[in-house]
């Protein structure tokens, strides 16, 4: 798996306290940007005191993403604010593909045969399918969600916010939540302040809302 930042709003934290500057003081739009790291850093500490996030949604972050599965990526697009482009399974050789195996499997040694020997079959009809003539979108509908692929991510940083609240969370599934910290890892390179607070709830402000469902991280706790 990995994740790079491709791209990102130049100035990310000046442009989002400019965004709250406006919002909270009576200066023009050509002095907005005129002002010191201390002012910036204090702007961005009275967004989230307040929970004002709309200003966040001014700063933009590009990522590519590689070697996650199907599996991931379809969880990964249900977070509808943002855009993608994914790799094509009609243009691209499905069984030509890498796979993405579980370490609930791979640590399992019956498991793992099993699982291996499932994605060479399938990757057997993929290819009896094309040599047939079948289309490789129709021949595609035999081909697991193991089936490792790439993507263009952009998110602004609210949603990036929200999107680290849920996936970074120890009740997130595994893959989503490893693609999650290595997005976060980078977003904070080069805009930490911005970033500073991002996370699951329990390691931002000690609560818990997955604690009904039985948290890993509050065994046996329930809402009082």
């Amino acid at each position: 798996m990995k994740v790079k930042l491709l791209k990102y709003t130049p100035d990310p934290e000046r442009t989002v306290a400019a965004a709250a500057r406006l919002c909270y003081s009576a200066s023009g739009v050509d002095a907005l940007l005129d002002m010191g790291c201390d002012e910036v850093e204090r702007l961005i500490d009275l967004l989230r005191q307040r929970g004002h996030e709309s200003p966040f949604e001014h700063a933009s972050f590009t990522f590519a993403v590689e070697g996650i599965s199907r599996a991931c990526s379809h969880q990964l697009v249900r977070h509808r604010l943002a855009s993608y482009s994914q790799q094509s399974q009609r243009w691209v050789r499905g069984d030509a593909a890498w796979h993405v195996v579980p370490p609930s499997v791979a640590r399992r040694p019956e498991a793992a045969r099993l699982f291996a020997d499932f994605l060479a079959r399938a990757g057997e009809v993929y290819r009896a399918l094309a040599a047939m003539g079948v289309p490789r979108e129709d021949a595609r509908y035999v081909l697991p969600n193991a089936v490792a692929t790439r993507m263009v991510v952009t998110m602004n940083a609210r949603e990036l916010l929200h999107v680290f609240r849920l996936r970074c969370c120890q009740r997130a599934q595994w893959e989503i939540r490893a693609v999650a910290y290595l997005m976060l890892r980078e977003c904070r390179k080069v805009a930490p302040l911005l970033f500073a607070k991002a996370g699951p709830p329990c390691q931002v402000d000690g609560t818990c809302p997955e604690e009904w469902t039985g948290c890993p991280r509050y065994p046996g706790r329930r809402p009082s």
